[in-house]
């Protein structure tokens, strides 16, 4: 038997739109799928971080499915098809990058050797094609998460020329920032609190940004570290017969510093 090709899927995912097809798939629309797409791209990340091949495709052929079941709702409409997203595509990587694809006189673009070169012409021709008067922040979407949202503005304002000096200057911003916060906190104004707190982590962004560090990649990186801990410190009580909710304070500090020479 063949091996199914991309047609195939595109033919399948029709018909279980199409009269006679699943009641289920046919109820969807692009409001009601939104917590499947962020669930499998989540799923991807998950598959990516644990190493796991065998579950990467797995779940890339999920993600794909929601990209298929979008063209398709589109389709149906006369809006566009999954071959306009693949023509339109095609299309921006070879626009984006001229140092690899001849223009239309065959000429490609010298001098583009490194991945960081690449990067900065990259975002040069994004520039470019954005419209005339346009902000700079136009275009990064707001259904991110927080955190990789704040990251994005920070980049087009950096590229804006919205820029710290340095990295030691907007430490001293953060540290700001925090003292506000302090302030905030003794004050109990909850709604000061909560603008503060926004602060603190928008500037943390910033200092992660000049010190070349992924604010979104070094967070995940944090909460394994803390479920890691975590998890040592209860098997840890669980070791002496003890219940963590039911220890002073002063104990499950002795205890996380355990976690923390048990587990890393």
């Amino acid at each position: 038997m063949a091996r199914p090709t991309f047609e195939d899927l595109v033919r399948v995912m029709a018909t279980l739109r199409g009269p006679g097809g699943c009641p289920w798939d046919r109820q969807q629309t692009h409001v009601s799928l939104r917590p499947y797409l962020l669930e499998e791209a989540y799923e991807v990340l998950e598959a990516i971080e644990r190493g796991d091949a065998e579950r990467l495709r797995d779940e890339l052929g999920d993600l794909l499915l929601q990209v298929l079941f979008h063209a398709q709702i589109a389709a149906e409409s006369g809006i566009f098809t999954i071959h306009d997203v693949v023509a339109h595509l095609h299309d921006k990587l070879v626009r984006r990058h001229p140092h690899v694809f001849p223009d239309a006189e065959g000429r490609v673009v010298e001098g583009v050797v490194t991945p960081e070169q690449v990067k900065q012409r990259w975002e040069v021709l994004k520039r470019a094609e954005r419209e005339e008067g346009a902000s700079a922040l136009d275009g990064v979407s707001s259904a991110l998460p927080a955190l990789l949202w704040a990251q994005k503005l920070y980049q087009r304002a950096r590229e804006a020329g919205w820029e710290w000096p340095d990295v030691r200057e907007a430490l001293e911003k953060l540290e700001e920032e925090v003292r506000e916060l302090r302030e905030a906190v003794e004050s109990r104004h909850l709604q000061a609190v909560r603008e503060e707190v926004g602060d603190v982590l928008m500037t943390a962004v910033k200092v992660a940004a000049l010190a070349g560090t992924d604010a979104e990649g070094a967070l995940r990186d944090a909460c394994r570290k803390f479920i890691r801990r975590f998890q040592a410190m209860e098997r840890l009580a669980a070791e002496r017969g003890q219940r963590m909710e039911q220890l002073p304070l002063p104990e499950l500090l002795g205890l996380w510093q355990e976690a923390k020479q048990r587990a890393g």
